[in-house]
């Protein structure tokens, strides 16, 4: 099954703060044959040069300070880059049955990024400076999702919204254990005080893994919590729902969140997949068909 991804995203600083310490990232995954000398003439080589593989997802929350924070997050979208560029092997593909060794590859990157920070912070003035990191890692069905803080992702399919990650707050983990009830953690201190993210002034980091398979149409959101503090999930589902395109869904999201307040840096990367029909122009990017298992 050929399929045809759309992408966009957004930062903004919001109303309040004086600077944005939010980052993101959108990529492409691309196994390249880059050929230097040959003796061969024509140019019937030159198909071979790349081939689309996947697609890399990131936002990242900085804390610590302003320019701790924004230094934080920079880094780790930086150190994320370096690695899937640099160290994870492309052939570890789920249809390899797998599975386990590529989700062992994402665990390596956020303990790379931990480490990362964790000299920054120690050889810096900004020894409690941390991020947040929620990535979507997009293998062509498959999706692997990789979470440490309180950003988001959502999968938006058909009607409904689907919260895929779980925020890493006191408040969060205490609802989960039956100490508050939802409503008594809405307005605590709690709501925004972490307990697991990448960060030199934590005791290391423990990052969820979550993966599904995708089907044409659906949407995936990730976003800082600048969004998720002002606007409901019911709201984020009616704009995706109601948005022609994904550039049109950010923008109206992003202008949500200021018009209720803006109270922190507002970052939002979505993605939309569809199926590739006959009308479509042939992708430049080397996208092939898929075998969906």
């Amino acid at each position: 099954m050929a399929v045809v991804w759309e992408f966009a995203g957004a930062t903004d600083v919001g109303r309040v703060r004086k600077n944005n310490e939010d980052h993101f990232l959108i990529a492409d995954l691309c196994k390249q044959l880059r050929i230097t000398h040959t003796s061969l003439s024509g140019g019937h080589l030159r198909g071979l040069s790349s081939t689309l593989l996947g697609h890399v997802l990131v936002v990242a929350d900085g804390m610590g300070g302003t320019a701790g924070g924004e230094l934080a997050s920079g880094m780790v979208v930086e150190t994320i880059s370096w690695y899937i560029a640099r160290t994870m092997p492309w052939f570890f593909r789920y249809q390899d049955g797998r599975e386990e060794e590529l989700e062992n590859e994402l665990r390596n990157a956020v303990a790379t990024c931990q480490a990362t920070i964790t000299t920054a912070a120690n050889q810096s003035h900004f020894r409690c400076m941390g991020t947040t990191l929620t990535l979507a890692y997009i293998l062509w069905p498959r999706l692997y999702v990789v979470h440490a803080g309180d950003s988001r992702c959502y999968l938006h399919r058909g009607s409904r919204l689907a919260r895929m990650t779980t925020d890493h707050t006191v408040a969060q983990k205490a609802i989960d254990e039956g100490l508050l009830t939802p409503e008594q953690a809405e307005g605590s201190v709690l709501a925004h005080t972490l307990w697991n993210y990448i960060g030199g002034g934590g005791d290391g980091v423990t990052p969820d893994i979550y993966h599904t398979t995708l089907i044409p149409g659906d949407e995936l959101l990730l976003c800082t919590d600048g969004l998720t503090r002002h606007i409901p999930d019911a709201a984020i589902a009616t704009v995706l729902r109601q948005s022609p395109t994904v550039q049109q869904a950010v923008d109206t999201l992003l202008a949500a969140a200021n018009a209720a307040g803006g109270e922190d840096n507002i970052t939002i990367v979505a993605a939309r997949v569809r199926t590739l029909s006959s009308s479509d122009p042939t992708p430049p990017t080397g996208l092939a068909p898929v075998q969906r298992s």
